[in-house]
């Protein structure tokens, strides 16, 4: 077997051959990526001399072991006159395959898409009663049970009302849940912002503000806690015009209702509002195909396995269904409505937890029903592969003086390193990312692992590797973890609050600096008279021009401005007695700690060094 340009030395068999095109071009067909040696092979050529192409192309980081992308593998085969053709199923023509489609795009029918109920978020600044006003129109009571009075997951729930269902997400209000919050704005066709008429409008006000109009969704104002004395919803009004919600009643286009979550007053008017709202955009799906929806939130139950709470965007997702959600995927065991009910199918706009999948999928992945295993599984394999690349560090280019510079730097700083677990997906990738934020330039953090689920003997275990903490959110050691922890001397801090957490780490960042050393200067004496005495040596007879001397503090002459020798004293006498203080205006004796060569007119120089806890 040979081949043109004389390479057939080197080919490695049993591999399969490329594409003759033309007289010169040879073709290698891949798929998204290859790897080095099997590039090599292909093109029958060694692999150090298409490692040694590379680096001289640019390229660092790499070795016989790298795998290649699409376009740097076009790059450097065209180098040795060969081409690279990727022939990879994009994974949205794999998805519409997986789940019966012919991967053309699909012929929507207006007469079999029917009206939905809305999917509303309530947002808003923390304690502006958010969660208070749900409740009322629950009549359940779900803010009793958050840590702290302030909620720190996506609660989804349906609402029966006089004018229909209703969906509602209930989004944290914290800053550190921005990302949570973001989420809940993608996945809604209405936002209830919700402002408190004795607060004002707050900094995550803003932020809902913009997350909704990110988002293009149409905003309802809810001024709430109108029934307390002190309550000022016109300047509210005031306040959220001057950002851009205009009320309705002043000539704009935003609707406004003021509302008590205490008293219930306002509530069924604010229903209606957002129900004219909903009307308006005419909302509507089709829930005789195979469900797509979005992950709301998820954890690991440790009785019920991965937990997934999905809201059904359109199409009805049944009982033994098979899903991919993410880089998860499995059959449906169990469907769980927002009331904790056993129900066999979802229709859209419902919110419901999902038992069957075989890993914790992200909150915010996407939710498909497919019609066979096998292709969910090389779906969710491909993205858990892609997601694993995303975070190896690629072949970048070539390392800069500055760049080193500026990586020595960092190699001064201080580390903190700590493993977060959480009951639910949002809150460990919250607090991850508020911890993430307390990098200074003085002490990082760093944090080595973040997941949902039950502190493990494999958490404790990752902890004494990578010397770090572990703090748990609202999850307890799970097995020997606890018992495992204690003999290798991990520690592990439980927390309910977020406030709490980036409160300790803060101060545990801050335990990490060496505390910096501060000079004070207590006084200064003026050698008037030199004594020698047999049995001690020189005494500097002195006068005490400012502050005081302290027998216990340090020693510095001075020379004509210039300091000659720093040290001890052996004593401090006041003619015949032993001093532990001269005070200024009085006159000393001064026995130096081996030091004899002091003179007339030298200035001693009394100071203390004290230890100042630094600051981040």
């Amino acid at each position: 077997m040979s081949s043109a340009g004389g390479m057939g030395k080197g080919r490695i068999t049993n591999v399969p051959l490329p594409t003759e095109r033309g007289a010169h071009k040879r073709v290698v067909k891949i798929e998204s990526s290859i790897g080095l040696q099997t590039l090599a092979g292909r093109m029958g050529i060694k692999a150090h001399e298409l490692l040694r192409k590379l680096i001289m192309l640019g390229m660092t980081g790499v070795n016989i072991n790298s795998t290649l992308d699409a376009d740097t593998a076009k790059i450097v085969a065209s180098e040795f006159g060969w081409e690279v053709e990727d022939v990879a199923v994009s994974e949205e023509e794999a998805l519409v395959l997986a789940q019966g489609g012919t991967g053309e795009a699909p012929v929507e029918d207006s007469e079999i898409r029917i009206p939905r109920p809305p999917v509303v978020t309530i947002m808003g600044h923390v304690d502006h009663g958010k969660t208070s006003l749900l409740d009322r129109i629950r009549k359940a009571n779900v803010v009793a049970s958050e840590a702290g009075g302030i909620t720190q997951h996506i609660g989804a729930y349906t609402v029966e009302t006089a004018s229909g269902k209703v969906t509602f997400l209930d989004t944290p209000g914290h800053e550190a849940f921005t990302a949570m919050r973001a989420r809940g704005a993608k996945t809604t066709d209405i936002a209830v912002l919700v402002v408190a008429a004795d607060d004002g409008v707050m900094p995550q006000t803003r932020e809902s503000i913009n997350h909704a109009r990110l988002a293009k969704v149409p905003i309802v104002v809810a001024i709430n806690k109108c029934d307390k004395p002190d309550a000022q919803p016109e300047r509210v009004r005031r306040e959220l015009s001057e950002v851009g919600l205009m009320p309705e009643e002043w000539g704009g286009e935003t609707l406004f209702c003021e509302v008590s979550a205490t008293t219930g007053k306002g509530v069924p008017e604010l229903l209606e509002r957002v129900l004219l709202q909903a009307e308006m955009l005419d909302l509507r799906a089709n829930p005789n195909k195979p469900a797509v929806g979005v992950v709301i939130e998820a954890q690991l139950d440790r009785g019920r396995g991965p937990v997934a709470t999905v809201l059904i965007t359109d199409g009805t997702l049944n009982r033994g269904d098979v899903v991919l959600a993410g880089g998860a995927c499995g059959k449906v065991r169990a469907i769980i409505d927002s009331y904790g009910r056993n129900i066999a199918e979802a229709t859209p706009s419902t919110p419901v937890e999902v038992i069957g999948l075989n890993d914790v999928p992200a909150a915010g992945d996407p939710v498909h029903v497919v019609k066979d295993m096998k292709k969910a599984l090389e779906i969710a394999d491909s993205r858990k592969t892609k997601e694993r690349r995303s975070l190896m560090p690629s072949a970048g280019p070539r390392l800069t003086l500055e760049d080193l510079y500026k990586a020595m730097k960092e190699t001064e700083q201080l580390e903190l390193k700590v493993i977060v677990k959480g009951d639910v997906h949002g809150s460990v990738e919250a607090v991850s990312d508020a911890l993430t934020r307390l990098s200074t330039e003085k002490v990082k953090v760093t944090v080595v692992h973040a997941a949902a689920g039950a502190i493990t003997e494999g958490d404790v275990n990752l902890a004494v590797a990578a010397g770090s903490i572990i703090i748990g959110f609202n999850v307890r050691p799970a097995g020997k973890a606890a018992s495992l922890a204690s003999q290798e001397k991990i520690e592990i801090r439980h927390y309910t609050i977020i406030y709490n957490v980036v409160d300790d780490v803060k101060a545990a960042m801050e335990g990490l600096l060496a505390p910096s050393l501060v000079e004070k200067v207590t006084g200064k004496a003026e050698v008037r008279q030199v004594f020698r005495i047999s049995k001690a040596g020189n005494v500097a007879g002195c006068m005490v021009t400012e502050g005081s001397i302290k027998r216990a503090g340090s020693i510095r002459i001075l020379r004509e401005n210039s300091v000659i020798w720093q040290g001890k004293m052996t004593s401090l006498k006041r003619f015949k007695d032993d001093a532990r203080e001269v005070k200024e205006g009085f006159d000393c004796g001064i026995s130096l700690d081996g030091y004899q060569d002091v003179r007339e007119h030298d200035i001693l120089e009394c100071f203390e060094v004290e230890e100042v806890r630094q600051s981040l």
